[in-house]
């Protein structure tokens, strides 16, 4: 059983897809921001206050590098994972990769009022996002084996329109 990578911006629902997943293929699903705080016992904020976004990404592709001895599970990562070769690399050997998608304006209405987001904190504008967005997005295309918007879809039709392309693929 191959891993399923769920990519995409912050706040594209790549949480909230991530359950609803698991509830329809039964699988386990690792939040990879949780298991890097659990890791290194503390927040994400923290992490980049402390030792740096340089750090923080070692420690993402470090966490994909281990996950070849586990079990298929759901990964949902965080959202710069796909913008690191040797991460889109290990994400590629083993399993695949779906990118979830929304709108800036959609993504701000889903992250204006979280505090655990460090990119956005200072700037939290639908305009900023949509800069980040147009930065990140060639990464994350190219990374992607499926791309799903989740603009206007509730968690449950994303979910069966991702396993409907895992049937049609046998990519699982």
């Amino acid at each position: 059983m191959k891993h399923i990578f769920l990519t995409g911006f912050m706040g594209t629902g790549k949480t909230t897809i991530s359950g609803s997943l698991k509830e329809l293929l039964h699988m386990d699903v690792i939040d990879m921001d949780q298991a890097i705080e659990d890791m290194e016992q503390m927040p994400i904020p923290e992490i980049f206050a402390q030792m740096g976004e340089t750090y923080f990404r070692q420690c993402e592709t470090g966490f994909l590098r281990n996950l070849k001895e586990r079990e298929g599970s759901i990964i949902s990562c965080g959202g710069g994972v796909p913008l690191r070769d040797e991460n889109v690399e290990a994400m590629k050997a083993c399993g695949i990769v779906v990118l979830l998608t929304a709108s800036p304006e959609t993504i701000y209405e889903r992250v204006k009022d979280s505090h655990d987001r460090p990119l956005l904190e200072q700037n939290k504008t639908p305009e900023y996002i949509r800069e980040l967005l147009d930065k990140r997005e060639p990464y994350y295309k190219r990374a992607a084996d499926l791309e799903v918007s989740t603009d206007g879809k509730s968690a449950g039709q994303i979910a069966e329109e991702i396993k409907k392309f895992l049937d049609s693929s046998k990519a699982v």
